[in-house]
């Protein structure tokens, strides 16, 4: 199995998280402009780190990804991609992973977000999709750790997850200066938040807004603006 984008291609063929509007809509949405050093935590597929350098061509990329299989599909969508050589994949796990403190730009992450419930039966799911493997507060701790003073860190979670994450950011040392709600279509209840964090500034206020993916059986103007140069068949937006 696998997804053609503008760009590039991703095989997510046994892969615990493939291919998700949820990914697209953080790649497109995180700030990554300025970055010069950008993580992908959890890469999976590495459609974020690819993402990431189609849209800044000049960052370095670091990829970490702790399940075997994953690091396999990963490895070779990279470098079948036109920025294999800007984007470094490591087989490791983030929280035990020797990195020098305040050293990345931005940090990017579609984490796991199950806190409760049975996992998933196979393992590599399981790991991608539940807080078992790296839950929020660990997350939060070496995002933390990791972020440059100016830096950014850009998350995606369902909508309750994410408001509990948010409760965590004072203790940790983190702000949130971004929520977008996103909406399947106009008539369903929010079930997303992506979420910008920065390390803990004072006078931080939190910019808010709201995405609706489709209306009317459409994507939307303002989803097809955010996500034009990723999907195949989708057109620029006059």
């Amino acid at each position: 199995m696998s997804f053609q984008f503008k760009q590039f291609y991703v095989d997510h063929a046994d892969c615990g998280m493939p291919v998700s509007t949820d990914g697209i809509l953080l790649g497109a949405w995180a700030a990554l402009d300025n970055a010069t050093h950008v993580l992908d935590i959890g890469t999976g597929t590495g459609l974020l780190a690819l993402m990431a350098a189609q849209r800044n061509p000049h960052a370095q990329i670091s990829a970490v990804e702790i399940d075997d299989t994953a690091y396999l599909v990963a490895s070779k969508n990279i470098a079948a991609s036109p920025w294999s050589s800007r984007i470094h994949l490591y087989l490791t796990d983030v929280r035990q992973w020797p990195q020098q403190p305040r050293c990345f730009d931005h940090i990017i992450c579609n984490p796991p977000y199950f806190t409760s419930g049975e996992t998933a039966n196979k393992a590599n799911r399981a790991i991608a999709r539940h807080v078992d493997t790296l839950s929020h507060t660990h997350l939060l701790e070496k995002i933390h750790a990791l972020l440059a003073s100016k830096g950014r860190a850009s998350l995606i979670l369902p909508t309750y997850e994410g408001e509990q994450l948010l409760t965590q950011l004072p203790q940790i040392g983190l702000d949130c200066t971004r929520l977008c709600q996103i909406k399947a279509t106009d008539k369903k209840p929010f079930s997303r938040l992506l979420i910008e964090l920065v390390n803990n500034e004072s006078c931080v206020e939190t910019e808010i807004s709201q995405l609706i993916i489709q209306q009317q059986g459409h994507y939307s103007a303002e989803f097809t603006a955010l996500t034009w140069p990723f999907y195949l068949k989708m057109q620029q937006p006059e």
